[in-house]
């Protein structure tokens, strides 16, 4: 029995686009590998995750009409979808084979994921029965995605007679879910004994990218063949009926990626997918000469190419020229076309205009945040004048703490680096930089500064990174409290401070754009804290 894992990057409600792809990828995998039958991702027709698009009727009217094209279109190969099914009044995340021309085996999900970024539970209603269907002459179980992860739906499964079990996935990325799947995955097989067939999708959508990384497991937990991580592509696992177990036959395995090769290629997937998909022309990023508008740059190259990246450099009085000349040599040594407006005029206008009722107040930060809101609306005037979207260049070390100003550097439509604390920052421009130097080394080696004021750095405002995200990983991704953190080492006044700006700040991350998800709990869809609360840590 020859199978393909059809690892692709379906568009969410694109119903008609999903159908055509489904159509030539079956057709190539009959014709050019000859394949028994091909497995597509969890509901590829209409794309993951499809939220509120679930509960309009015409959605899924839509969707079982497409259900009938494949149908009537596709012949001559199996072929395992996923799509949302209306049953009886109630909607189920479902898993068909199409076969001759007909559904020929209809599952629904039985584990309904509601947590993190999950919930399935408000659209779906859980199935309760395993679905055991022959191909080749072998009895294989269809499940979806969370029926991998508890026990029941593989055993049940398994006691009505399959032999291998197939997983449809829309799993998202973060960084140790690889592990995680495998490691599940490999449980299951030492309680039942069968091999299982992963498939998973790939592709961004908002703040999520799924990173495909579709693998055939033995029934002794060995991985015998895996697709790519990060890119579309076919993965054929072959399958050979050695009594009483079905043998899975060595085939195609990329090799692992480092962790930040993994991030890097997540982001740049999840810019290119946000920008593509939302058919924005290009993107304008503003360039500071510091670390983080060097990385987004980079990315934005990498996922666009650097005809459609712009950038701007908006100095002010505070701006070393050390900046400028940084920022000026990363778009240089990466083509991008770039341009330098001083926000002098700007904020000097600003600051006349201001004075009646700024009279008798000292200089503060309204004075740093008037001058990021000027770059701000440089940036929006520019993307909106052409048609583009801004890129954020804010990570989550700042976010965290509130160190961004609202309106300034967190206006624009999508923030790459938004999940990325600044440690990890500096270990993905290393990483790039050793594929091929765009960055400068110093803007590597000196302290990062906002130069919203003399001789500023960001540690006269925030503890050293390598201390700030310690503390913000335990906290924020974690869960433990501030007297588990001083447990660990760390200074319970640099705590309790921490922790103060980061729940004083929720109303800045609640206004922050969208970026890409690339830790266990990202601001945003994971993380739903309210503004007004008189709890204290």
């Amino acid at each position: 029995m020859r199978l393909v894992l059809a690892q692709i990057n379906p568009l969410v409600g694109d119903i008609g686009g999903n159908c055509r792809r489904i159509i030539d990828t079956a057709i190539q995998a009959r014709d050019h590998h000859q394949a028994d039958a091909v497995i597509f991702p969890e509901l590829t027709l209409l794309g993951y995750p499809p939220e509120d698009l679930l509960l309009r009727t015409a959605v899924i009217d839509r969707v079982g009409e497409a259900m009938q094209e494949l149908c009537r279109t596709l012949s001559g190969i199996d072929v395992v979808i996923g799509f949302p099914h209306r049953f009886e009044g109630a909607l189920y995340n479902a898993a068909a084979l199409i076969r001759d021309g007909e559904i020929a085996a209809l599952y629904h999900k039985q584990r309904l994921p509601n947590y993190g970024v999950f919930d399935e539970l408000r659209y779906f209603t859980p199935g309760d029965d395993p679905c055991v269907v022959k191909i080749k002459g072998i009895p294989v179980a269809l499940s979806l995605c969370e029926d991998i992860w508890g026990p029941s739906p593989m055993r049940r499964a398994v006691a009505a007679g399959a032999r291998l079990v197939i997983n449809l996935n829309a799993s998202p990325f973060r960084q140790d879910k690889r592990q995680a799947r495998e490691a599940v995955c490999r449980q299951r097989i030492r309680e039942n004994g069968v091999p299982i067939a992963y498939v998973n999708q790939v592709g961004g959508q908002d703040e999520l990218v799924f990173d495909g990384g579709s693998f055939v497991m033995d029934a002794k937990g060995s991985i015998v063949c895996q697709a790519e991580l990060l890119t579309e592509t076919l993965l054929v696992a072959d399958f050979v009926d050695t009594q009483p177990v079905l043998t899975a036959e060595p085939g195609h395995c990329a090799p692992p990626l480092s962790i930040e090769a993994a991030v890097y290629q997540a982001i740049v997937l999840g810019i290119r997918d946000y920008v593509g998909k939302n058919r924005f022309p290009g993107v304008v990023i503003g360039l500071s000469g510091g670390v983080d508008s060097a990385l987004t740059l980079t990315l934005a190259v990498d996922a666009l190419g650097a005809d459609r990246v712009e950038g701007v450099l908006m100095p002010s009085r505070f701006t070393s020229d050390m900046s400028l000349e940084d920022a000026r040599a990363e778009a240089e040594a990466l083509g991008v076309h770039h341009e330098t407006i001083s926000i002098e005029p700007t904020f000097s206008a600003f600051l006349e205009s201001l004075s009646p009722v700024f009279a008798g107040r000292p200089v503060d930060a309204t004075e740093e945040n008037i001058q990021a809101r000027c770059r701000g609306i440089i940036l929006m005037a520019i993307a909106n004048k052409k048609g583009k979207i801004v890129l954020t260049t804010g990570n989550k070390s700042e976010l965290s703490v509130g160190y961004a100003t609202l309106y300034g550097d967190m206006a624009g439509g999508f923030a790459p680096i938004k999940d990325v604390p600044k440690t990890l920052v500096y270990r993905l421009a290393r990483y790039r930089n050793d594929i091929h130097p765009v960055i400068p080394q110093r803007v590597l080696d000196r302290p990062p500064s906002a130069e919203l004021a003399a001789d500023q750095k960001d540690e006269d405002s925030l503890p050293p990174y390598d201390i700030l995200d310690p503390i913000l990983m335990r906290f924020i991704v974690e869960d433990q409290s501030p007297a588990e953190i001083v447990a660990a080492g760390f200074d319970a006044g640099t705590v309790e401070r921490v922790i103060t700006m980061i729940n004083r700040n929720e109303y800045k991350r609640r206004q922050a754009p969208p970026g890409v998800r690339i830790s266990r709990l990202a601001f945003g869809r994971d993380r739903r804290y309210p503004i007004t609360s008189g709890w204290k840590d």
